[in-house]
C-alpha cells in the first residue's frame, strides 16, 4: 500500500511532497507518525521500529510561478476625449433635432455632440431594428447624448413608444415613492430606446396662470417644488438618465410665451426672491443635472433688453450661484430651443443665436430644426479662430458635455 504525504513547514508552507512505501507488515503507528514529523525529519525517533519495513522518501521541489494580469489601462477622462481638432471640438457643443435615421447619421457625420428627437419625428428612429438610435450608438462607436422633452402629461413625447404619465402638477399630490418611481420608470422607456437626457423636471413656478406653464408645474410654493421636483429627477438618475432643469432663471412669471413671442419677466431682484429658489435646492442635491436657459428678458439683468440665453450675466449668476441661497453650479447649462420659439429668432436668426448663446456661457446650444448644421458649425469656429469666442470657453464647454455621458455610462 502506498500514500502521499504533503510535508508543511513550521511557518504552514508547502516544501514538498513525501513519498512512503510502508511494507505490507507496517503498523499504522508509523504512518501516523509521519503525519505528524516535520518534513526535515521523516527519519525522526517519532516513528516506532517494526520488523520488514522499509522506507524510502523522495522530495520534489515544486517551483510555483504567478504571471500577473496586464495592467488595465484607466479609462480616458472628460478632458481626454474632448477632440484635438477645434472644428470637432464645436460640433461636439451642438444639439440637433433629427427627425429620421438618415438625418441622424449626418448629423452625426458632422461631428454634433448630441441629438434631440422632436414630437415629429419617426418613431422608427427609436424602434426600427438597425436604423434606431441604439443602431447609432453601435455604429459611430464615440459617445453623444440623446435628449427629448418627457415631462409628463401636455410635454411628452412619442407616447406610443415611451409610454404616458400623468401631468407633473398631479404627479406632485401622489407618495414620496410614486414621484421617484415615476421618474425611474419614465427614465428606463428613455434609456432603452438610446435617450440618455429627459429635458425635465420643470421648476417654473405656476404664480400667473400662464397657459404655457399651468399643470405642468408642480405648484406655486418654491420649497415644494424643489422637493417634488428633486424625487422625480433622483428617479431618472438612478434609471441612467440626465434630468434638465427648466428654465433658468424662471418663466413662470413672464409676460407670454416664448414659444410665440420676446417675453419679459419682473426685475431681476424680484426673480431671486422667488423663482430662482427651487434651483438653490436641487442644484445642491443634483450637481451633475443640466440647467436649460430660457429665453425670458429680466430688466437689470446685464445691459439692455437681451434674452437670458444670450445674455452672460445669466450664466455667471448660475454657474457662480449668486442667488439667494445658490451654490456654484459646474454641470451642463443646455440653451432653450433656438430654431422655434419666436421668443429668440424674433431677437436674432439661429446662426448667430447659436454662436452668441456658447460665447455667453452656454455649453451646448440646442436647435429642434437641425437646419443649416455645417455653415453653424463653421460659423462658431470662425468666432474663435478670430477671437470673439476665447478658446478656452470651447474647451471647458466641451469637458463638461464629456463630463456628463460619462456619468450615464456612455
Amino acid at each position: 500500500m502506498g500514500q502521499i504525504l504533503a510535508g508543511w513547514s513550521a511557518q504552514g508552507q508547502c516544501r514538498g511532497i513525501v513519498g512512503t512505501v510502508f511494507g505490507k507488515n507496517a503498523r499504522p503507528a508509523v504512518a501516523a507518525g509521519l503525519l505528524v514529523c516535520p518534513l526535515a525529519a521523516v527519519g525522526c525517533a517519532g516513528v516506532a521500529e517494526g520488523p520488514e519495513v522499509a522506507t524510502s522518501t523522495l522530495t520534489v521541489t515544486r517551483t510555483h510561478t504567478t504571471t500577473a494580469p496586464p495592467p488595465v489601462p484607466p479609462a480616458p477622462s472628460a478632458a481626454d476625449r474632448v477632440p484635438e481638432d477645434l472644428r470637432q471640438k464645436v460640433a461636439s457643443l451642438m444639439v440637433v433635432g433629427v427627425s429620421n435615421y438618415d438625418q441622424a447619421r449626418f448629423a452625426l457625420d458632422q461631428g454634433v455632440g448630441g441629438l434631440i428627437i422632436p414630437s415629429w419625428a419617426d418613431p422608427a428612429l427609436l424602434t426600427e431594428e438597425g436604423r434606431n438610435i441604439n443602431a447609432l450608438r453601435a455604429e459611430y462607436g464615440r459617445p453623444f447624448s440623446v435628449a427629448v422633452d418627457f415631462e409628463g402629461g401636455r410635454v411628452q413625447r412619442h407616447t406610443q413608444v415611451f409610454g404616458e404619465w400623468m401631468p407633473p402638477r398631479g404627479l406632485a399630490h401622489q407618495p414620496d415613492g410614486v414621484i421617484r418611481g415615476t421618474g425611474y420608470d419614465i427614465g428606463r422607456s428613455l434609456r432603452a430606446h438610446g435617450v440618455n437626457v429627459d429635458y425635465a423636471p420643470l421648476l417654473d413656478l405656476d404664480v400667473a396662470s400662464l397657459d404655457i406653464v399651468g399643470d405642468r408645474s408642480f405648484g406655486t410654493d418654491p420649497g415644494e417644488v424643489a422637493r417634488v421636483a428633486g424625487l422625480f429627477a433622483q428617479g431618472l438618475v438612478d434609471a441612467g438618465v440626465t434630468p434638465t432643469f427648466k428654465h433658468f432663471p424662471g418663466h413662470g412669471r413672464a409676460s407670454g410665451d416664448t414659444h410665440l413671442a420676446l417675453a419679459v419677466t419682473p426685475v431681476l431682484a424680484d426673480l431671486e426672491a422667488l423663482d430662482m429658489l427651487p434651483y438653490a435646492t436641487v442644484l445642491r442635491r443634483h450637481p451633475g443635472a443640466s440647467v436649460m436657459m430660457g429665453h425670458v428678458i429680466v430688466p437689470g439683468l446685464g445691459g439692455g433688453d437681451v434674452p437670458s440665453s444670450l445674455n452672460p450675466e445669466a450664466y455667471r449668476i448660475l454657474r457662480e450661484g449668486d442667488y439667494p441661497g445658490g451654490v456654484p453650479f459646474d454641470g451642463v447649462i443646455v440653451t432653450d430651443d433656438l430654431s422655434g420659439m419666436r421668443g429668440i429668432t424674433d431677437y436674432r436668426p439661429t446662426p448667430d443665436a447659436v454662436r452668441d448663446a456658447i460665447a455667453s456661457g452656454a455649453d451646448q446650444a440646442l436647435w429642434s430644426s437641425g437646419a443649416d448644421i455645417p455653415l453653424i458649425i463653421d460659423g462658431v469656429t470662425a468666432a474663435v479662430l478670430a477671437g470673439a469666442i476665447p478658446a478656452e470657453r470651447i474647451d471647458a464647454a466641451a469637458e463638461r458635455t464629456q463630463r456628463q455621458l460619462i456619468a450615464v455610462g456612455l
